[in-house]
Formats: structure tokens, C-alpha cells, sequence
């Protein structure tokens, strides 16, 4: 596929570095010779410098017939200027843009082929706001991903010494919970993939990835660790856009409070949320923390936009006595370096939104691609098109198609039931499949097998 990115910052860079080794045509635009020169040096890629809606710039790119523009800049009206010409003069097929100001987003009918041409809207405020929101339901997840629209759920867990399951071989799980039916995807020790068996044996420390129908999940986490309280108190520092659209979410089943340093700013939350308590001051006042009872908190959520800011803040919450702390973390190479110790889970926005971007450039019929461990393994929702003949999936078993090394597939969802993937079970026509993939270098493989007689999104 000829891919153009607009934008090689964060998101178009790790955007690029995904798909460059994936027999892709990819050429980046971007003002900033420096960080095109790291690129290049780094990706099999084209790249040119200029601004990215100017109809030259686009046509030396390869606008002719590219198949897709993703439009990543840090300007949204840059964005979107570069769609409306790609399709007025290139007629480009597809064309995606992040667009993060909410004033464009809550306006309908903007986005349609006969006022501002954009496919697919990708809004990393959205994407990063319910990922939190879905941590804070299940209280002891790492991550935690819908498939089927929440039908079933991959959660991500620490094994802990004293979980039931710890020290015992898998195949047990079925007679701990012999009503409930679950799989586990992967398991990671010490950073390195382990492609579960019946006779693996979880560990203490194993972050264990598995898959169940959402009513099953709490079940399935006490298996391998003591279960967390539901939370009741969160504490969100930053009250930008995420801090109010994640409080806005929640406000009404937890007691929310909300620090942020800029008066005008506190001003405007406190009239636009309705429970929330809005506190004007710095997340990192020793005094402010300990006069709000921090040790009473069970979440503390750093989401300003200043990774530093964040870290220190969580580091001072924790040790005043927050239960539990989440932290934004805008460079991916601070992910690794912090989660784990004294911060729970550090949450990366380019990270959430390369798996959005992600699940419209995959060929074949991909619903959703989500990145697992900051981009080390993913896990993608396809739906089964064809029949016996024409399909490399339909009517076979499990056991009978042709899996790449290092993947799996844990579940089926057909219809409104979720069927948990066992080796004998068959798929059928119009079937959701999640596959769980701990080596990204065979994802064309994975492509094609649900590619049938499809064409690209």
C-alpha cells in the first residue's frame, strides 16, 4: 500500500516505524529537516520536507496515486486542509486525520465528502480518556481492551505470590472455575514472550494477558492475583482536555477532585462539571496534597501535559499515601523506564493512538488493532469473510489453520456470544476473531488469511 504520513513527529514517526517493515510505500512530510534525516536514517522510507497541505508538497510526496493520507501534524487545520486537497486534486481513497480541538469535533456534518473530507477522525484526547476510564472499572488491570463493542475483553494482570493460580500449571484454571470459560493469549517473564500451554506454569511477576466475556473478568483476575477494592476517590492532576473529559465520564460514580494550576482554567471546570471539586494549585504542593488527603485517594492520575510535571507529581502522591498512580507519559522511552515501581501504569497517548491509525492502514477485514506492552506484541479484532473455498479460516478448526509463529487466537465472538478459542472450535462466516500476536513481523500473514477478495479500507 502507498502510504503518505503528514507529520513526523511522535505519532507519524512510531506511525512510520510500524508500517515501514510491513512491504509498505511510505513517505513522510515534514517541516523539520532534522527529524526527517532521523527517519530516513533509521526507516526504508521516502521522506520531504515542506508544509504538508500545499499542493506541490503533496504531489512530490506521491499524491497521484497514493492509496491513503494520514494526516498527524501538530495543527488540526493543517490536517484538515490536507485532506480537503488530497481529495479535491489527487482523489486519494482514503484520508485520515487527528484532529484533537473538541470545538471541530462536536460540530456535525463537518467531516462529510461535501464540507471537510476526513474518512476517519482519529481525536487522541478521545482514545487516551477511555483507555483510562476503562482501568479505573477494573481495578488491578494494566490494560484493558474491548473487542465486539465490550463484548469480550483482553485484560492485562501482575501475577502476584498468593493468587491461586500462581505456581500451577494453566490447564488448572479450568478446575478453579469450571463455569467459567476463559484463555490466556500470552504471558510475559522479564520482558520476554512466553507462548502459553496447557502445562505452563505462571510465576509471580508474570504479566499475564487473557481474554474472557466481560462478565467473567473479575472472576478470572482473582485466579492470579488478590483483587483490588472498586475505587471511589480519584485524584486527576491537570485539568486540560483529557483531565475533563475523563472527569466528566466518571464524576458521577466516583468522588472526583480535579488540581489544576491555571485560575481561568479552574474557572471554567468548575461551571462546566457538575460534581467534580476543582482545586487551583501545582500537583507537586507537598502542602496542597496533604490538606486533600492524598492518602485517602485511591487513584492519583497525572495528566498534564508535561511528562516531568507528571513523574514527580506521581512519585510525591505515592509516597504521601495514593493507593494506586497513573501517569501520562508523552516520550515512549520514559514508558519502560518508570512503570512498575513507585508508578502503577504509565499510560502513552501515541502509543493508544498508533492502535486507532493502525486498524484503518491493516489490509483485509480488520475491525481493531490494539498495541500491547508500549508496542512490543498487538492484538487485533478481524471478521471471517467467505466460505470453506474462497476463506483460509472458515470451516476449519483452530488446529487446522495455518498460524504464524508466536500467535494465537483467543476467542470468537459470533452473534452476541462470546466463544473462548479452544483447539477444535470452528469458525464460521461473519465471525469476529481475536488474534493475539507476540512477534509483529508476521502481521501480513495474519492479513492473509481474512484477506478475501476484500479490497483495501
Amino acid at each position: 500500500m502507498k502510504i503518505i504520513i503528514l507529520g513526523a513527529g511522535q505519532v507519524g514517526g512510531t506511525l512510520a516505524e510500524h508500517l515501514a517493515g510491513e512491504a509498505n510505500d511510505i513517505t513522510v512530510v515534514d517541516t523539520d529537516a532534522e527529524r526527517l534525516r532521523s527517519l530516513g536514517d533509521r526507516l526504508d522510507i521516502r521522506t520531504v520536507q515542506g508544509r504538508a497541505s500545499f499542493p506541490t508538497v503533496l504531489r512530490q510526496a506521491g499524491a497521484d496515486d497514493a492509496d491513503m493520507l494520514v494526516a498527524v501534524t501538530n495543527s488540526d487545520e493543517t490536517n484538515m486542509v490536507a485532506c480537503q486537497v488530497a481529495h479535491t486534486l489527487f482523489h486519494t481513497p482514503t484520508k485520515i486525520a487527528r484532529v484533537r480541538e473538541a470545538a471541530y469535533l462536536t460540530r456535525a456534518g463537518l467531516f462529510d465528502n461535501d464540507a471537510i473530507p476526513v474518512d476517519v477522525l482519529i481525536s487522541p484526547e478521545q482514545v487516551v480518556t477511555h483507555y483510562i476510564k476503562r482501568l479505573i472499572e477494573i481495578p488491578g488491570a494494566l490494560q484493558v481492551i474491548d473487542f465486539a463493542e465490550g463484548k469480550a475483553q483482553l485484560v492485562a494482570v501482575k501475577a502476584y505470590y498468593g493468587g491461586p493460580l500462581v505456581g500451577q500449571q494453566l490447564r488448572q484454571l479450568r478446575e478453579h472455575m469450571p463455569n467459567v470459560d476463559t484463555r490466556v493469549a500470552a504471558i510475559f517473564r522479564r520482558d520476554r514472550p512466553i507462548l502459553p500451554q496447557g502445562d505452563t506454569v505462571i510465576e509471580a511477576d508474570d504479566e499475564v494477558f487473557f481474554i474472557a466475556a466481560k462478565a467473567n473478568i473479575r472472576a478470572v483476575m482473582s485466579e492470579m492475583r488478590r483483587l483490588d477494592e472498586s475505587y471511589k476517590r480519584i485524584v486527576i492532576a491537570g485539568g486540560g482536555q483529557i483531565g475533563e473529559r475523563l472527569a466528566e465520564a466518571i464524576e458521577s460514580r466516583y468522588q472526583v477532585k480535579i488540581i489544576e494550576m491555571n485560575p481561568a482554567r479552574c474557572r471554567y471546570l468548575s461551571d462546566t462539571l457538575d460534581s467534580t471539586v476543582v482545586l487551583q494549585g501545582s500537583a507537586s504542593d507537598r502542602d496542597l496534597l496533604m490538606e486533600e488527603n492524598i492518602a485517602d485517594a485511591d487513584i492519583f492520575l497525572a495528566l498534564t501535559n508535561d511528562d516531568e510535571a507528571n513523574i514527580m507529581s506521581s512519585l510525591l502522591a505515592k509516597r504521601l499515601g495514593a493507593k494506586k498512580v497513573m501517569t501520562i507519559i508523552n516520550n515512549p522511552a520514559y514508558v519502560d523506564l518508570i512503570q512498575g515501581g513507585d508508578i502503577d501504569i504509565a499510560i502513552s497517548p501515541q502509543l493508544a493512538t498508533i492502535g486507532t491509525l493502525l486498524a484503518h492502514v491493516r489490509r483485509g477485514d480488520i475491525v481493531s488493532v490494539h498495541s500491547l506492552r508500549r508496542g512490543a506484541a498487538e492484538a487485533i479484532e478481524a471478521i471471517a469473510h467467505g466460505d470453506s473455498k474462497s476463506s483460509k479460516v472458515i470451516g476449519r478448526a483452530i488446529r487446522d489453520i495455518g498460524l504464524p509463529p508466536g500467535t494465537t487466537i483467543g476467542a470468537i465472538i459470533r452473534d452476541e456470544e462470546v466463544i473462548i478459542a479452544h483447539d477444535d472450535t470452528v469458525i464460521a462466516t461473519g465471525d469476529h476473531v481475536i488474534l493475539f500476536l507476540v512477534d509483529k513481523k508476521h502481521i501480513r500473514d495474519v492479513e492473509k488469511l481474512f484477506h478475501v477478495g476484500l479490497s483495501f479500507f
